[in-house]
């Protein structure tokens, strides 16, 4: 079972462009999305998906620094390129992360990726409503023909721009798996989009000193500095196609828990979630 991640990156954003390569703790923020992912033990390899547009070709520039493996496709048909990755890098199962979560947990990559597997799932997250976790620990796992299927069947322009809606709007087709936390932890907005977004993970960053924290180690730090979240509290978040989506009436959606009380004695993996 070959596991490949795939990081959404690209430079034009409409709230805070060029956001993936802000520094981050002395390091682009994409780097630390990037080697952040590599640390799960599920996944194989790690690889960018960016656009064709000229203005991207930094982060292929970032990328080829970086040894990552890279592939380029279309602006506005995001499920084109993970198709791509997904047949190139020789995927039977696709992570999906984007570029603009740099606390990203490997741990929590593991854990949907594992309930994927338990549950013989299509499609695995912890994003299915109602969500437990923080906003920017966003993780979706898909099989590789679920992802064919709707490259093949998805003929929605606005939702192939997003990837996975054409899966997630179809319990009855495809298994579901909502990955939950043991506490509801969503207030809090971890993910980059505005200068006010920014501002907070760079504090979280500087105050934790390494990059090899879990998220509890920053849901810690966030919780004995109030403050710092007030910039970000009332921002919203762009509504995709099928966002909400979640457990549908006699379809086959499955609950799973994930594991994530903090052990003592282990940085990262199973068990320090």
């Amino acid at each position: 079972m070959r596991t490949v991640a795939v990081v959404q990156a690209r430079l034009g954003s409409t709230r805070l462009p060029g956001k993936v390569l802000l520094p981050l703790a002395g390091q682009p923020l994409l780097s630390r999305v990037m080697r952040r992912a590599a640390r799960a033990r599920s996944v194989d390899a790690v690889v960018v998906a960016t656009t064709t547009l000229p203005s991207d070709d930094r982060i292929v520039e970032l990328a080829e620094r970086e040894g990552w493996p890279v592939v380029r496709g279309s602006e506005t048909d995001l499920l084109e390129r993970y198709v791509q990755a997904a047949r190139s890098h020789r995927a039977d199962r696709v992570v999906r992360i984007t570029s603009d979560c740099p606390l990203i947990d490997p741990g929590l990559i593991d854990d949907v990726a594992g309930a994927l597997d338990r549950e013989a799932g299509d499609y695995a997250s912890n994003t299915l409503e109602p969500r437990t976790y923080p906003r920017g620990l966003d993780v979706e796992v898909v099989t590789r023909d679920a992802l064919e299927a709707a490259d093949r069947d998805d003929h929605d322009p606005a939702s192939r721009e997003h990837a996975t809606p054409f899966i997630r709007r179809d319990p009855k087709r495809f298994r579901l798996v909502r990955v939950a936390g043991s506490r509801d932890e969503s207030a809090h907005r971890w993910t980059v989009d505005t200068p006010e977004d920014y501002e907070l993970v760079r504090r979280l960053y500087e105050a934790l000193g390494r990059d090899d924290f879990t998220w509890l180690d920053a849901l810690e730090v966030a919780n004995a500095n109030p403050a710092w979240a007030r910039g970000n509290r009332g921002i919203r978040q762009k509504a995709a196609p099928g966002d909400g989506a979640g457990p549908t009436v006699d379809a086959p959606t499955v609950d799973v828990p994930a594991p994530d009380a903090p052990a003592p004695d282990a940085a990262s993996g199973p068990g320090r979630r």
